[in-house]
């Protein structure tokens, strides 16, 4: 790579992260993939690459779908709220993204079905039925064989029986070419151990076809060719990796995709490793695409009572952890905690003891002692006056490696063991003001030179840490130059030593880098917002329901009993208030065709209609009519319907809409249609 910063030859390096799944808020295991990618881009950037890091969200599926009505919002309200609360969070941890993609994009939405319809033109995609375990949270489909005590591999969590129409993926017709990959690129799949198991575990026994489309939810992109089915969740989300650069399956894709394109490296949690490099790669064989150089799988950051679960009550949020010790403290501990390989462990009394030693001791004393010295001793003023002793040799040496096992470091995506390298760094410069003892040469005027060396290597060398340190920790850096009056290093930089402008003046007032806490007032402050769960909008605004109906109890039994013996002196009366011409007209009423009609399991009444109004246009309604009506006498009729009531659930299922029925005295229900065979999508005014 040219090692020219003004030359404008840089070469392109493009990143991504999984794009975090909206059903809730991300917590600090979920954050750290964010800042691990943000670390990797800095340092990439900091060498002279053209970066594109890509990050965003994942907002489609049954579970958000159920989240929605749980929260009594509609999905679309629901992920705009989730997402907006994810990218607050990515932002308050300083991670220099250069893209947020959302799924619900609609560049995004209208490629997916591009290319959805380009798989099945060509075979890969064929339409059948899938009979198996299907796990909500994880949203995808096991075998028998795949489950583990019975339940979901991958979580942990029960599975549900599940049968349904569905388009699958040909995953076979690529293993084998898929499986040569792999040999001849050992580096596609890290580490090593996760490469072995996505062989072992998957490719080997021989894989299934994949499951790419559902019915028994609708929040998802249609299917644009067959509309009562959605794009499953990994065709969908997996995508965004090329549509985020402006890929177009007609081949009029956007300059950044030639560009960037193949990714140097997706960055993925290890629970999510099968999908990336056995699906993703199968589908970009199935597009004509070059695959990813690199996929890699890391470990999980997890409490010390195991996983982070909201369950257990053992949940740590970024934005709650900034709160007590900052941004840049907080990026330290989830890069520093973390294996390469391993899970790490993070609690709040390891981080109080990782500040107190690392941060406020080893880097932010180093710092203010330099400083502090600088102005008792010279007025503030640092001058390099070339009176070494054998002992700068040695600090000298150290500092100028430490930029080649950092490198060494990063190439491997050893981020732990990079900054424990830049850590060595100060504990050098710390040694190194033990070794030559500043205050004994300050009592010695003649001795007055040698001072003046020893503090410029402790600046200059400060430099050098703080510049290797910045895609770690940017605001520490920032802090760092502006006491010290400079600017961090160029990497061509680096090697140099004694760039520091001789006779510079540093802060008068050194600011405190990294303060030491109490882990007791630590504990107390993290007493007040955990474990403990907010609880859901729905969840307040049942107990606020309940609460009102009780307070109001006599007053509805009163209301109740009048109306009784207004219906008995009248019984003709229809019990309904006035309501305005303006209320009637929010209403939408549609004339549709049943495609499809089937019983709702478990329940005495309710028929599932899909009802169709008009092209690409297939509403899921629920009604209790299964007395009258059966699911075979459904299809075909032209029902009379209102269109634009709030979701909800009857029994389970979602219902989008309410067919319309008169009632004779006995109970016998009629479906509403009209004279003539109108078809559907016809208004009703």
């Amino acid at each position: 790579m040219c090692q020219n910063q003004d030359c404008n030859c840089k070469k392109p390096y493009y990143i991504t992260t999984a794009i975090a799944y909206t059903s809730g808020k991300p917590h600090i295991g979920n954050t750290y993939e964010a800042v691990l990618a943000d670390s990797i881009v800095r340092f990439k950037r900091q060498q002279g690459y053209d970066v594109r890091f890509q990050t965003g969200t994942d907002e489609h599926g049954q579970k958000i779908e159920n989240k929605a009505f749980e929260n009594m919002q509609t999905p679309k309200e629901f992920v705009d709220e989730t997402s907006g609360e994810i990218k607050r969070i990515w932002d308050l941890m300083n991670t220099s993204y250069d893209k947020f993609i959302r799924t619900t994009d609609d560049y995004h939405e209208k490629q997916v079905q591009k290319i959805f319809k380009k798989l099945y033109d060509q075979g890969d995609i064929y339409k059948g039925h899938y009979v198996g375990k299907y796990c909500t949270p994880c949203e995808s489909f096991f075998t028998d064989g795949q489950l583990i005590d019975g339940k979901c591999p991958d979580c942990g969590r029960p599975v549900q029986e599940a049968k349904e129409e569905a388009y699958f993926f040909k995953m076979s017709k690529y293993q084998d070419k898929l499986m040569k990959h792999i040999e001849q690129h050992p580096e596609f799949i890290q580490p090593e151990s996760r490469r072995n198991e996505m062989v072992n575990n998957f490719l080997k026994p021989g894989l299934q076809d994949l499951c790419v489309s559902r019915t028994s939810f609708k929040w998802g992109i249609p299917v644009d060719f067959d509309p009562k089915h959605v794009v499953y969740v990994w065709v969908d989300a997996l995508s965004n990796y090329i549509t985020g650069l402006g890929y177009d399956v007609d081949g009029k894709s956007d300059e950044k995709f030639y560009k960037y394109w193949p990714a140097d490296l997706h960055l993925i949690g290890k629970d999510i490793l099968r999908f990336h490099t056995i699906y993703w790669p199968i589908m970009l064989m199935a597009l004509g695409l070059p695959l990813p150089k690199q996929v890699f799988g890391h470990p999980w950051l997890l409490q010390s009572d195991g996983k982070m679960s909201k369950s257990k009550g053992n949940v740590m949020y970024a934005d709650d952890m900034v709160n007590i010790f900052g941004v840049d403290a907080v990026r330290f501990f989830v890069l520093h905690e973390m294996p390469f390989e391993n899970d790490g462990v993070i609690s709040w009394e390891l981080m109080v003891e990782r500040l107190n030693s690392e941060l406020a001791n080893t880097l932010g004393n180093l710092v203010n002692r330099t400083i502090s010295m600088s102005n008792k001793y010279f007025g503030g003023i640092v001058t390099n006056t070339n009176v070494t002793e054998p002992v700068d040799e040695d600090l000298k040496k150290v500092v100028m490696d430490c930029r080649y096992k950092v490198a060494e470091c990063m190439d491997k995506l050893k981020v732990a063991d990079a900054i424990t390298e830049i850590f060595a760094l100060f504990k050098r410069c710390n040694k190194y003001i033990d070794e030559t003892m500043p205050w004994a040469l300050a009592k010695e005027e003649d001795k007055k030179d040698r001072l003046n060396t020893v503090l410029y290597n402790l600046v200059e060398s400060i430099v050098i840490g703080a510049t290797l340190l910045e895609p770690y920790m940017p605001e520490t850096t920032e802090k760092i130059m502006a006491q010290l009056n400079t600017e961090k290093r160029k990497v061509t930089e680096l090697g140099k030593f004694g760039l520091y402008k001789s006779g510079t003046k540093v802060t008068e007032q050194p600011e405190i880098l990294f303060a030491r806490l109490d882990v007791k007032e630590v504990m107390a402050k993290v007493a007040e917002f955990a474990p403990v769960e907010k609880e859901s909008m729905y969840e307040q605004a049942k107990k606020q329901k309940e609460e009102k109906e009780n307070s109001a109890e006599t007053k509805k039994i009163k209301i109740a009993e009048a109306k009784v013996q207004a219906l008995k002196a009248n019984p003709d009366v229809v019990d309904k208030q006035e309501i305005s011409i303006e209320e009637f007209q929010k209403m939408q009423l549609m004339i549709g065709e049943i495609v499809s009609c089937e019983e709702v399991p478990n329940s005495r009444k309710l028929l599932c209609s899909q009802v169709s109004f008009g092209k690409n246009n297939v509403k899921q309604i629920v009604s209790g009519i299964k007395g009258t009506y059966s699911a075979e006498d459904m299809v075909g009729k032209k029902v009379v319907a209102i269109v634009n009531l709030k979701p909800c659930k009857l029994a389970g299922v979602v219902s989008e809409g309410m067919l319309l029925c008169a009632e004779d005295p006995e109970g016998n229900l009629s479906l509403l249609t009209t004279e003539k065979d109108f078809p559907g999508g016809c208004f009703i005014s």
